[in-house]
């Protein structure tokens, strides 16, 4: 009989960082996958990323919609409420042998408390990291929460043995996240840049910035200090919309306003071998996301890391962290 396993997954991120782990295990006899999608997957103003995922043709067990007008931390707190109360039910269902989770959203938080008091094991990658912002408690939450642990680092490991978890549940894989970035198809730069309305011969940046929770009235400034500093080194900008955390509608506004103006390129949305494409070919990726800091440094590619976000996780040399207020963003060859 095949063990039964579920993911669950709320972003693009989440969800392509894993692709690859969850095509390996939907390919396994021994296996029965199936995928709880909720979050931002299901909302049109975050891309509807959940039409990737069926084109995919991995098994939707369950799909769980949250309410992205809610606004602030209490807005937060509330989807986490209301995922919990779907997937309650949703795991009742499927009693699934293991639950996988990665990382430290709501959404992750949601299932470990679910799946404990149904009595369903959990398996959390990306345990043991820090960051230094709210979500490090909350993948902290997660992995106190959960029985079997995947971590990226050595260092991740030591921290959970020192957190009072068993060392023989936890085991060092590394970032999933990575296992197919060299393999995955990718368009070329000049393709990407054609695609875009972007001068291949002319310096790049991709940004990616999402708010931070306890800085979410700074988050407008902090857009249009990286979006300043990079123009004012006559560096083209191909920036992402942000993910749904409290502050997300100022970093928004933000990017829409510049957008209007003529001062960058902005997509809702990348397929991930679009992102992927990207973070190859652009001469340096500007913001806070965490592919800075674990993807970014397979091609080599230089990372201005922005604020908080990404404080204390261990991170590449290819990576320089600076306050919002001092955005280095110095002239290089373009990449050909």
């Amino acid at each position: 009989m095949s063990r039964r396993i579920c993911y669950l997954t709320g972003t693009r991120a989440d969800f392509g960082l894993m692709a690859s782990t969850l095509r390996r295990i939907d390919a396994d006899p021994r296996l029965a996958l199936s995928l709880i999608v909720t979050g931002m997957h299901l909302s049109e103003r975050f891309g509807r990323t959940i039409d990737e995922i069926e084109a995919t043709g991995l098994h939707i067990a369950e799909r769980i919609a949250v309410d992205h007008d809610l606004t602030g931390g209490a807005g937060m707190a509330q989807n986490l409420a209301a995922m919990l109360h779907g997937l309650v039910p949703a795991l009742e269902r499927l009693r699934p042998d293991l639950l996988l989770l990665l990382g430290d959203r709501g959404e992750m938080l949601a299932g470990a408390i679910a799946a404990i008091h149904l009595g369903i094991p959990v398996a959390h990658l990306h345990g043991g990291e820090r960051s230094g912002t709210v979500d490090e408690p909350v993948r902290h939450a997660v992995s106190k929460l959960s029985h079997l642990h995947l971590v990226a680092t050595s260092d991740a490991r030591d921290r959970l043995v020192r957190m009072g978890e068993r060392g023989d549940s936890i085991h060092v894989v590394g970032a999933p996240g990575i296992d197919d970035l060299l393999a995955c198809p990718r368009p070329p730069r000049a393709e990407l840049c054609r695609a875009a309305a972007l001068d291949a011969e002319r310096a790049v940046a991709l940004m990616v910035f999402h708010p931070v929770l306890q800085e979410a009235r700074d988050a407008a400034g902090q857009v249009r200090a990286i979006v300043d500093a990079a123009l004012a080194e006559g560096v083209q900008l191909l920036a992402l919309l942000p993910n749904s955390d409290a502050g997300h509608e100022a970093v928004r506004a933000e990017l829409l306003d510049a957008e209007r103006m003529g001062r960058l390129v902005l997509r809702k949305h990348l397929r991930r071998d679009e992102y992927i494409g990207w973070l190859a070919s652009c001469d340096v990726l500007l913001g806070n996301s965490s592919s800075g800091i674990i993807e970014a440094a397979s091609f080599g590619t230089p990372v201005v890391n922005v604020g908080s976000r990404q404080n204390l996780r261990e991170r590449n040399s290819n990576v320089i962290d600076v306050p919002p207020s001092a955005m280095p963003c110095r002239r290089r060859s373009p990449r050909r």
